[in-house]
């Protein structure tokens, strides 16, 4: 019986925060507002800008101080060593998703620059595959069930983990049960190993986009929106194509692919998670890692 109240009582508590967090739909006789709002895909905006507001809070304390001594104390080779490294950790669960569709010559990619940057490379510290013209590509499960026919369901910004959707926070789970340093990290008690790498990947990601994201700020009238734009169409090209996040972001950093004041916004996007990220986001290089 304590159960079932308790259980009732946060379902509502639930109902009720979702319920608080959902947009006013616009008139129907608006043809425009409606377009916007459904081009939007965002719901539940007044709830997602909370969070939005919180984990941009929490940059501006915490991540982006600490991305800006990472610069500072670290050479660029050293900060690429750590990408590399990262991005090798990640392999497994790349080649997983490579597999998943369907995509057999990625998926030899994949496992020949792991097996060479684990050896040639000196534990993935340098990327040496791509001295062999195997460059890197990312993959995700939320990718995955794109390609299986799964449609993105509606935009959230998530705490701590960003810009996201249905789709790809549930493909998140699965990317986090399919890495072999999960299992590594529960069954010999070292789970503070996926801790840390976690908070490097969001360190590292963050560091390399100071400049990015400061300017993506300045030039957007709402930086929401933009961000939320801008991963959107970022997840539809990496679907499409599995662009690499490095040319996304040499793409961005352009002053002139900043949008300004009523301009088309770039189709293009930061670098997760995990992953995001910002993988938010090394492994996928998102956003989400940052906001």
């Amino acid at each position: 019986m304590n159960f079932t109240k308790t259980t009732l009582a946060v379902t509502s508590v639930t109902l009720a925060l979702l319920a608080s967090g959902c947009a006013t739909p616009p008139d129907p006789s608006d043809e425009a507002a409606v377009q916007a709002f459904n081009e939007a895909n965002d719901p539940l905006e007044p709830m997602n800008r909370y969070f939005f507001e919180v984990n941009h809070a929490m940059d501006e304390l915490l991540v982006k101080p600490f991305a800006g001594y990472y610069n500072i104390a670290l050479p660029d080779p050293a900060k690429d060593g750590i990408r590399n490294f990262l991005r090798n950790l990640h392999a497994p669960v790349i080649l997983a998703n490579d597999l998943f569709q369907g995509e057999g010559s990625r998926a030899g990619t994949t496992t020949a620059r792991f097996l060479i940057n684990s050896t040639l490379g000196v534990g993935g510290l340098l990327d040496a595959a791509s001295w062999f013209g195997l460059n890197y590509h990312d993959e995700d499960f939320g990718q995955t069930l794109a390609i299986w026919g799964s449609g993105e369901g509606i935009y959230l910004h998530l705490p701590l983990l960003g810009p996201s959707n249905p789709r790809d926070a549930g493909g998140k789970l699965v990317d986090y049960v399919l890495d072999p340093l999960t299992w590594v990290g529960y069954v010999y008690n070292v789970s503070w190993i996926n801790t840390t790498r976690f908070m490097v990947e969001g360190i590292d990601t963050r560091a390399r986009n100071l400049e990015t994201i400061a300017e993506l700020q300045k030039g957007s009238v709402d930086f929401y929106a933009t961000i939320r734009s801008l991963y959107r169409q970022h997840r539809n090209d990496a679907i499409k194509n599995g662009e690499d996040p490095e040319a996304a972001v040499s793409k961005v950093t352009n002053e002139e692919m900043i949008p300004e004041d009523g301009a088309e916004l770039p189709s293009v996007m930061l670098p997760t998670s995990p992953s995001a990220s910002t993988q938010v986001p090394a492994g996928g290089d998102q956003l989400s890692e940052a906001y």
